[in-house]
């Protein structure tokens, strides 16, 4: 029991940088235009995440410190304020549309307009980070949101031409759609695969946890169950939308739009289900990249951090998780459209993708921090292929958006 349970940082982890409000929109999103031409991308994206998110876990645990921390000492002040101005800022706007996604997930549920729920979301995100233990947090939360599951059923359950399907995995551009708008979105699947802050949260949470050299065998499970899971859930969910959204020729604009294929498929049963994993998970993202903000700060100006430690103890790590908290606030108080935050932030992270995993591919190969648990041949050559490809996606992201109107 205590394995399944460790498992529970890779789930919640998984299910906070796959799927949470903006990734539920925009895998709908995918499979209501493009079909499955697109899962490819997540595929590579799942194998990224979980060869660098295994590289940061086994920095934590043998060194007994954050990946950020580390970063900060080996390459200098310098790049690590680099680092931290380009993954804070992306954390920020996520923090923002996470707080956003949970009031409209819970609309969703209450039909009470969801900007009478962002304050109400935003003091109970407070309050599980200030006074909940961090391993009934990641269990709770991963755990309920794995009632997302409901998106794999269904799939089965609209009985679909499986032929059809398959013949839609062919990474082929549809007639209705241009290049560049299908880079543009491939780019976005990989941005939301790679988001930085999910590294520095399952690092962090490591150090929270207290893993030691003999957990890397936990690190790697929570790595190949947690990370893989969330890519099934992504996958399902672009499936569910090209099944019923693509034939009808609905265009997905709103989080209502996300949840009919499973209505359809799997009654009221499935949509209490998928109601129950939407807030389950976008809480879980935003307890993630509240936390993630203020472990970054902390760890680059050398705060104490932890939920570890009483509040007292670590006072500005916690004020700096408030400030995030109540800037998201402000911002979705003018109207802004969540989903439409969280979009963006996603395609602005794969901008900052070399910031973040060149410095852990650089630490992960220092036997001053790691001794003998250096990266090996195989997994420094698939972290340098990845690096190329991030590379490529970092320096495409932003003249893309300018040329297709941000995918419409």
């Amino acid at each position: 029991m205590k394995r399944l349970l460790g498992v529970a940082l890779g789930i919640l982890t998984a299910i906070g940088g796959f799927v949470d409000i903006g990734d539920l929109v925009t895998n709908a999103v995918v499979g209501s235009r493009f079909g499955l031409s697109l899962v490819w991308v997540v595929v590579i994206g799942v194998v990224g995440i979980c060869l660098f998110a295994n590289m940061s876990g086994r920095v934590a645990a043998v060194s007994g410190r954050a990946t950020f921390e580390v970063i900060r000492e080996r390459l200098g002040a310098r790049a690590g304020l680099a680092n931290l101005a380009a993954s804070f800022l992306i954390n920020l706007m996520t923090v923002t549309a996470e707080i956003g996604g949970i009031a409209l997930s819970l609309q969703l549920a209450s039909s009470v307009n969801y900007l009478l729920w962002i304050p109400v979301a935003a003091v109970a995100v407070w309050l599980v980070i200030w006074r909940v233990r961090f391993s009934i947090m990641e269990n709770v939360t991963g755990l309920l949101g794995l009632t997302l599951v409901i998106f794999t059923v269904a799939v089965f359950l609209l009985k679909p031409d499986w032929g059809s399907l398959a013949g839609q995995l062919a990474p082929v551009v549809p007639e209705q759609e241009t290049v560049w708008t299908y880079s543009y979105y491939a780019i976005a699947l990989f941005g939301a695969a790679m988001t930085p802050y999910e590294v520095f949260f399952f690092s962090s949470g490591a150090v929270e946890e207290k893993w030691s050299v003999k957990d890397l065998a936990q690190s790697r499970i929570n790595v190949l169950v947690g990370f893989p899971l969330g890519g099934v859930l992504s996958v399902s969910i672009a499936v569910c939308a090209a099944i019923v959204l693509l034939p009808a020729g609905v265009s997905v604009t709103s989080l209502s739009q996300v949840v009919l294929p499973v209505a359809e498929g799997a009654g009221k049963v499935g949509l209490a289900l998928v109601l129950v994993g939407i807030v389950a998970a976008t809480f879980g993202a935003a307890l993630e990249t509240t936390l993630s903000s203020g472990y970054t700060l902390a760890q680059f100006f050398g705060w104490s951090w932890g939920k570890f430690r009483r509040p007292a103890e670590a006072a500005r790590f916690h004020l700096a998780m408030i400030v995030c908290l109540l800037v998201g606030i402000a911002v979705l108080a003018t109207g802004v459209d969540p989903v439409l935050v969280t979009e963006y932030s996603v395609v602005f992270s794969a901008i900052a993708l070399p910031l973040t995993y060149l410095p852990i591919l650089i630490v992960a190969n220092d036997p001053e921090y790691m001794h003998e648990h250096v990266n090996g041949r195989v997994v420094n050559v698939l972290g340098m292929v990845f690096l190329v490809i991030i590379l490529v996606a970092s320096l495409a992201a932003i003249p893309l958006m300018i040329v297709t109107g941000a995918g419409s």
